[in-house]
């Protein structure tokens, strides 16, 4: 049979009351009287009735965060950095995966599972600018990623062109002046290989180097094969450069083990920084220069932000808000100079 709050109250020697306080967490139980009804709840490994709360606050206990890819490392970093920051706040995370396809990311809006959550925490990846006005939902959304600016919701973001122009300014400070761009989208604008590039263009433009498109290879995906298949197709259009710059740490990677492969020396013959910083960075040989862009501050921001908005229960006027996460460059083997 399953425990009950009857169960808990007997061991804990408290009434059902208390054991009820103590687990929706009013603040007015005594310290000592709280720490026997966890310990009573640990022991007897009782299981709240969520459905149950949720029909008395209205509130689940739980948020929604909508992804496009798991296999990412970025994402599956950035889901470990938000479920931490839930946690610290009594939340937990139900995690769902769009695979980037504007259709399921549009159709997730509008889901029945909405209603299991107190909120979502969404980064789209085939919806655009076009799609703004889907973000007027009826429940706390806050907005991640690159792909709508100026919606309805909270966003928080990165400063991609700031980052990437900070990247580029970082390898022709170290004397390299043919960078290579690995991970360019063809036509982007909007998203994070448009700003990006961006970034890149406004760093040569205030070096006085020119832009020269052959040393630009574009990608459809981010993966370490993306990476790799277009190093192979750069070294084949045997042109000159000195450094690469990977617009995500898998690209980076994907591309430097080509390069090594090929028999460039990295750093010696090529500087390569990447953007991200994943754990995986610090472990490949040599060591990735990359960008943080502020991953941790990106998770805390939207979690606290959501959660204002819930407690705030749709009774606000405060205007959809935007916090640009701050970066820095992390410095590694693969850019270092004699």
């Amino acid at each position: 049979m399953s425990v009950t709050l009857h169960d808990v109250a007997r061991a804990a020697g408290v009434s059902i009351k208390t054991v009820s306080n103590v687990i929706n967490d009013y603040p007015h139980v005594r310290a000592d009287t709280r720490a026997r009804v966890h310990e009573a709840i640990e022991q007897l490994g009782y299981q709240p009735n969520l459905s149950a709360r949720s029909l008395r606050s209205g509130r689940t206990g739980a948020i929604a965060l909508a992804l496009p890819e798991l296999s990412l490392s970025y994402f599956a970093e950035l889901a470990d950095s938000v479920i931490e920051a839930a946690e610290r706040v009594g939340q937990f995370v139900i995690i769902e995966q769009t695979g980037g396809d504007r259709e399921r990311e549009l159709q997730l809006l509008s889901s029945w599972r909405r209603k299991m959550t107190d909120g979502l925490i969404f980064s789209p990846l085939g919806m655009g600018m076009d799609d703004a006005a889907h973000l007027d939902v009826a429940y706390p959304l806050v907005l991640l990623g690159e792909r709508i600016f100026d919606g309805p919701t909270d966003h928080v973001t990165m400063r991609n062109v700031e980052a990437a122009r900070a990247a580029t300014e970082f390898l022709i400070a170290r004397g390299r002046r043919r960078v290579a761009i690995v991970g360019a989208h063809e036509g982007e604008v909007i998203g994070s290989a448009g700003l990006r590039l961006r970034g890149y263009l406004e760093a040569l433009e205030a070096a006085g180097i020119p832009y020269d498109e052959r040393i630009v290879v574009h990608t459809t995906l981010w993966h370490r094969a993306n990476g790799a298949t277009a190093m192979r197709e750069l070294l084949a259009r045997d042109v000159e450069f000195d450094a690469v710059f990977g617009f995500n740490d898998t690209l980076a990677l994907g591309a430097m083990r080509v390069l090594q492969v090929a028999g460039y020396r990295v750093p010696e013959d090529v500087s390569v920084i990447g953007f991200d910083d994943l754990d995986e960075a610090m472990y490949s040989l040599p060591s990735l220069t990359t960008v943080n862009p502020g991953r941790s501050e990106i998770a805390e921001v939207a979690v606290r932000s959501l959660t204002e908005r819930i407690e705030a229960n749709g009774d606000t006027e405060v205007p959809p808000r935007l916090h640009l996460a701050q970066f820095r460059i992390v410095e590694r083997e693969s850019t270092a100079t004699a």
